[in-house]
């Protein structure tokens, strides 16, 4: 994202413009490994407050009984950037349970502000997870800049809806388990568009097995490495 990579810029000691944070209200929308790097380049620039919205609700101290070992543990975690907030203000710049309706500004076009709505969460018939307004929950919140940092969505549905490529229950191109063909003949799939939102050595690793089995589906066999290295000449 702009703020980010035009700060890493500077650091580098390249002479490039920047979004600075210093000595405002900074909202950043978001979590994740952006969403801190975000609060913490913020705190570094010199910004007034920091305030992080999570759509999400706040994470239990400990594992729940619908999460245990060995799945991964959705617990509460402090990384660099809360952690720093904390120590120069004294609370944790995340608020759980919000989601932003829309943002507020000054006649010059800059924001003055984000109006936000509470949200719970419920199953529903199917066990879905869905959300819901909270009446009367409205707040806005003052603000001189603000940083999205909402991460991965899904694939682009405009490809979706064109190619009529089926989706699995995550809203991510669905292929066999260890495959990666779609129902869609020639159209394979590798990354986040088929995991979801996931690190790059992932989606390094997901393009090299595709690369292999489009090989294979193309030649009969294929002489591309496969998982660590190992070139299995039977596909």
């Amino acid at each position: 994202m702009n703020f980010l990579e035009s700060w890493q810029k500077r650091q580098e000691g390249k002479e490039n413009p920047y979004i600075s944070a210093k000595d405002k209200d900074v909202i950043v929308i978001g979590g994740g490994d952006t969403g801190c790097d975000c609060i913490a380049t913020s705190l570094r620039h010199g910004a007034k407050s920091i305030t992080t919205f999570e759509i999400l609700p706040e994470p239990p101290a400990t594992r729940a009984d619908s999460n245990p070992w060995p799945t991964w543990p959705r617990i509460f975690r402090v990384d660099y950037g809360h952690e720093e907030v904390k120590l120069k203000w004294g609370r944790d710049p995340r608020v759980f349970n919000v989601k932003s309706l829309n943002f507020e500004g000054d006649a010059n076009g800059n924001v003055t502000g984000v109006k936000t709505t509470l949200v719970k969460w419920s199953k529903d018939d199917s066990g879905r997870w869905t959300m819901k307004d909270v009446e009367g929950s409205e707040k806005t919140y003052k603000c001189d800049l603000v940083l999205l940092a909402m991460g991965f969505l899904g694939p682009e549905r405009s490809i979706v809806e064109e190619l009529s490529v089926d989706l699995d229950p995550r809203g991510n191109l669905q292929t066999p388990r260890s495959k990666y063909n779609t129902c869609v003949p020639n159209l394979y799939a590798a990354g986040d568009c088929r995991r979801g939102q996931s690190l790059v050595v992932w989606a390094i690793h997901e393009g090299r097995q595709c690369a292999q089995q489009v090989d294979a589906d193309l030649m009969g066999h294929s002489s591309l490495a496969g998982p660590g290295g190992i070139v299995n000449t039977l596909l």
